[in-house]
């Protein structure tokens, strides 16, 4: 049978070049006044549902414990080991979830992001806390939320057109800065502890926390680190003598278990997130569903404490801050990116799992951490949602690409047969 003749030129050329112009073009918001609220709604609402939820946990358990009288929880030992077991799981995520390929494409911001961007963050937003209230325990409070959640934007970034090269550089800051600012909290509560009038309310510090011991401790995190690499190493080369790659993944879980485990034990939280850049069994499903619920359980956690009250102008003040810094250390950092990256990365500050996990480490130490913290993940998660809505709906497509449309070939002759 004869193949099917091409049709003429002129409509060829022309409707393969419409095809093309109409993939370029970015549909969507920018379409009319109509797609800009649709674009408003669809980028604002997954933040603000977030958001939502964590407030609907929070006071959940707020209700419990004043039904309860359940007062000072965050004094227990208990209460610690459930806030350094949700920490390890944010933090072992963020850092699991890494794109190593596109760190390295990247490496000059990641690392000025993650060194002297958390740095500057946290400086600027505990310096406005202390001329703001003149209270030596607010230090802390900028280190707490001076990251960027990596899980939030892991799922704002999935409704987001921004470049690949934005999400790219904020995933990336993302993920490294949480165990950069888990440091900097331990040894910033060091550092204010003296500072701080004695409170009989508070509890002991935990381990690891005076400069004394700061190199002890560093030493024990790489210790654990290679350690956990040696293991890696090992059961990846097992895998060449052990039919079942199932059983070798199965040691590998049991032991990253146990690391994890002895991790919180003596909080070596540096150990595990250094450990997420190659300790990587293949659990990225299960590891979702547990930091969800790590979310999920440190919201009701940080409700229990607010019983004791909430401080929201502190908390706001905090809030813009934090927002605030962002923008100038991002504007330093992205300084040579294309002017719509640049935006982008602006509007990145957004606060979750880690910021709520430090707020409920810190309380033991500076009691009303928690209230002020609480409503300043709010502010900022509020703030986040609606600037990038804002900025979704109203962004500027790109130029459609007239390129030169495919060539013509020739129809094919049947074949003789």
């Amino acid at each position: 049978m004869p193949l099917r003749q091409a049709g003429p030129l002129r409509g060829t050329r022309g409707s393969a070049r419409a095809r093309f112009r109409r993939r370029q073009r970015p549909s969507g918001p920018t379409a009319d006044r109509s797609g800009h609220r649709a674009g408003l709604r669809e980028a604002v609402l997954p933040s603000l549902t977030r958001t939502g939820t964590f407030v609907l946990v929070a006071a959940l358990g707020w209700l419990l414990a004043e039904n309860r009288d359940w007062v000072g929880t965050y004094r227990s030992d208990a209460y610690l080991a459930l806030a350094g077991t949700l920490l390890a799981v944010g933090l072992y995520a963020s850092t699991y979830g890494i794109d190593l390929g596109a760190a390295r494409r990247n490496a000059r911001l990641v690392v000025l992001a993650v060194s002297g961007g958390v740095v500057v963050k946290a400086a600027l937003i505990s310096a406005v806390m202390y001329l703001a209230f003149q209270e030596p325990a607010y230090l802390v409070l900028g280190v707490a939320v001076a990251q960027i959640d990596p899980v939030s934007f892991a799922a704002a970034r999935l409704t987001s057109r921004m470049s690949a090269q934005a999400k790219t550089i904020l995933s990336a800051w993302a993920s490294f800065d949480d165990p950069i600012t888990v440091l900097l909290t331990v040894y910033a509560a060091a550092w204010v502890w003296p500072l701080v009038p004695a409170d009989p309310a508070a509890a002991p510090a935990p381990p690891h926390t005076g400069f004394e011991s700061f190199g002890l401790s560093l030493a024990q995190n790489l210790a654990l680190a290679a350690v956990a690499a040696l293991v890696w190493w090992g059961t990846e080369r097992l895998r060449r003598w052990v039919r079942s790659g199932r059983l070798v993944t199965a040691l590998q879980i049991v032991v990253l278990a146990g690391l994890a485990a002895f991790a919180v034990w003596q909080f070596l939280m540096l150990a595990l997130a250094v450990a997420g850049l190659f300790y990587r069994p293949p659990l990225g499903a299960v590891l979702d569903r547990l930091t969800q619920g790590a979310f999920l359980a440190a919201s009701f956690a940080l409700g229990l404490v607010l019983v004791g009250g909430i401080s929201p102008l502190a908390g706001v003040v905090l809030g813009l801050a934090a927002v605030g810094a962002h923008v100038v250390v991002a504007l330093v950092i992205g300084g040579r990116l294309p002017r719509s990256d640049r935006v982008d990365v602006l509007l990145g500050q957004q606060n979750g799992i880690t910021a709520i996990i430090l707020a409920l480490v810190l309380e033991r130490q500076f009691v009303g951490t928690v209230a002020v913290v609480a409503p300043a993940i709010l502010t900022i998660n509020v703030l986040h949602a609606l600037t990038n809505g804002l900025r979704e709906a109203y962004r500027r497509p790109g130029p459609a690409v007239d390129l030169p449309a495919p060539p013509i070939r020739p129809p094919l002759s049947p074949r003789r047969g």
